[in-house]
């Protein structure tokens, strides 16, 4: 019994050994190809792209959008809106472009800021529409009220 286990111990070391071996002559590519990378991903090339349109680069934090791809999609949102005169609340213009709620907040402010969209209401009740169409309201309203108290 003692002359299997030495056996086997033997054979388990000669395999050891040639496994380092063989690890210590590849190259980091070789190993990564055949390993799947370890669960972490493989490395991207310096030719592949970044991820588009603020998508999660693996973990839970979105992957950093160009000015161009805010822009973009600032202009998919305002195009929606205008389809809608009575303006869209920011969960309908997530499931009507397909987007995660962490990619909405920056467009939206940015096109709020610029004039392009404006916003009424509150936290989820708020509301976004085009251009001055809810800021026109909220005026008449203004001056419906001063000609009641003169």
């Amino acid at each position: 019994m003692s002359n299997l286990r030495s056996t086997i111990q033997t054979l388990a070391a000669r395999f050891a050994e040639s496994v380092i071996e063989a690890l210590r002559s590849a190259s980091l590519d070789e190993i990564t190809g055949v390993t799947g990378g370890g669960g972490r991903g493989r490395p991207r090339a310096a030719t592949e792209s970044a991820p588009t349109r603020g998508r999660r680069a693996g973990g839970g934090r979105l992957a950093r959008r160009s000015a161009d791809d805010i822009q973009t999609m600032v202009q998919s949102i305002v195009d929606l809106v205008a389809k809608h005169p009575d303006g869209l609340r920011a969960e309908q213009i997530r499931a009507a472009l397909g987007v995660d709620a962490k990619e909405l907040p920056r467009p939206l402010a940015e096109a709020v800021s610029a004039g392009v969209l404006t916003k009424t209401g509150q936290k989820r009740a708020t509301t976004y529409a085009t251009g001055s169409g809810g800021g026109a309201g909220r005026a008449a309203k203004r001056k419906s009220r001063r000609a009641k108290r003169s």
